[in-house]
């Protein structure tokens, strides 16, 4: 889709190139402006999303305390464990 943006803010650009009215000219750079600015938007969030980690594979901090205290419980009847 981002790339779909960047061609419409190409023509949008092209347009105001060749045209003749100041009026149409201010309106093809605003829109180009937006497309391109929108375009590169999704692509970073592509990519931040692509980076992210699922948030259903973290441990709740309930857990987290529970594990540590059978770690711990471990610990205390066998010593030499690490």
């Amino acid at each position: 889709m981002p790339w779909l943006l960047f061609l419409a803010s190409l023509a949008a650009l092209v347009i105001a190139f060749r045209t003749t009215s100041v009026g149409l000219l201010v309106f093809c750079l605003l829109v180009s402006l937006v497309l391109g600015l929108t375009g590169l938007m999704q692509l970073l969030a592509r990519r931040v999303g692509s980076r992210s980690r699922d948030e259903s594979m973290m441990v709740d901090p309930e857990v987290l305390r529970r594990m540590r205290e059978q770690a711990e419980a471990r610990k205390a009847v066998d010593p030499r464990q690490p």
